[in-house]
């Protein structure tokens, strides 16, 4: 087993900058896409190199909207975490709570790309990945409290010491202004379901928003049939609960009784992955603009339908002007 590694470098906080619209905190790595579709990774010949993590994509989509965004997260101590820094500075992400530890590399996820609907992904994240190493201690937790948006994810409850990171970084917040929780489900990085259930409870109580595919809302609640998952999702403590349906679009309840539910936007599928963190970013972008229901979630829709039409996920990311004019 690998040493403990040392505490991760951050930034010391500044009292004077202004709060963030948004923080996420969790997963990061290294995206190497095929540039070749419809080929299995036995035949493929060249790839493609981006920044990835779902944590890392929304962020980086809410930048592209015109927000200021920062991520919590670790990479290793290796070429990819600095090309990791890179990339983020270069979408407008702010880095200073990005670290690396030394003990573990950076992740690499590779994917195949079999359109309009089947895109394997293969994630080398052994024997642990860095971004399961965010400690409370290192935690900017005034930065936290003060953003107008916080974002994690369920990844980030899968192991520790990021579980108790997540959890507290919940807790010190108190449900100040929008708290997401992207439900984030990926069982490689489970032991089973019922090991997350605890943990997921958990994080609704602490969070105003939560957000998931109907695997996930099972994880989350026991059930599948999308409005029973929107509901249960409700009861645990959350005051919006965003169904995500796939080829039937997305199911969205607010506690105060008003729900929209919209079709998905047509288009050329050409690589699916992202565009669940391209709806992210423009949910976010929503609520921070007040927006009503149905007006977010046709939006956030749109956005995740141009990244699903595209190759790449963070570098795919649209601007605002991209998804006016598809919805135009």
């Amino acid at each position: 087993m690998p040493e403990s590694p040392p505490p991760a470098r951050s930034a010391q906080p500044d009292p004077s900058a202004p709060p963030f619209d948004l923080i996420t905190m969790g997963r990061i790595g290294v995206d190497l896409y095929p540039l070749q579709t419809g080929v299995p990774l036995t035949e493929v010949e060249t790839f493609g190199k981006f920044l990835g993590g779902s944590a890392a994509n929304v962020a980086v989509a809410a930048a592209r909207l015109g927000h200021s965004s920062a991520v919590i997260t670790r990479t290793g101590d290796d070429p990819f975490g600095d090309y990791l820094h890179r990339a983020l500075q270069e979408f407008g992400v702010d880095d200073r709570w990005v670290a690396p530890v030394a003990a573990y590399p950076t992740p690499v996820t590779f994917c195949e790309i079999f359109p309009p609907d089947h895109f394997p992904l293969y994630f080398y994240r052994r024997p642990k990945a860095p971004d399961l190493e965010i400690r409370t201690g290192e935690l900017d937790l005034a930065a936290v409290r003060a953003a107008r948006v916080l974002w994690v994810t369920g990844t980030g409850l899968s192991e520790e010491p990021s579980r108790t990171a997540t959890l507290d970084a919940l807790a010190a917040r108190a449900r100040a202004g929008t708290t997401v929780f992207d439900l984030d489900w990926r069982p490689m990085f489970w032991t089973d379901p019922d090991a997350a259930r605890p943990h997921y409870a958990e994080a609704l109580r602490h969070t105003t928003v939560a957000v998931g595919n109907l695997d996930e809302c099972e994880i989350a609640t026991g059930l599948r049939e999308p409005r029973a998952c929107a509901e249960a999702l409700l009861a645990a403590g959350v005051q919006l609960a965003v169904v995500k349906q796939g080829p039937k679009g997305v199911l969205a309840v607010h506690r105060d009784g008003t729900a929209a539910e919209v079709p998905p936007v047509p288009v050329e599928v050409v690589n699916g992955l992202g565009a669940g963190d391209a709806f992210g970013g423009a949910l976010c972008h929503g609520l921070l603009s007040g927006w009503d229901l149905e007006r977010t979630m046709r939006y956030a829709n749109a956005a995740g339908a141009l990244v699903a039409s595209r190759l790449a996920c963070s570098s795919a990311m649209p601007t605002a002007a991209e998804i006016d004019g598809l919805l135009a």
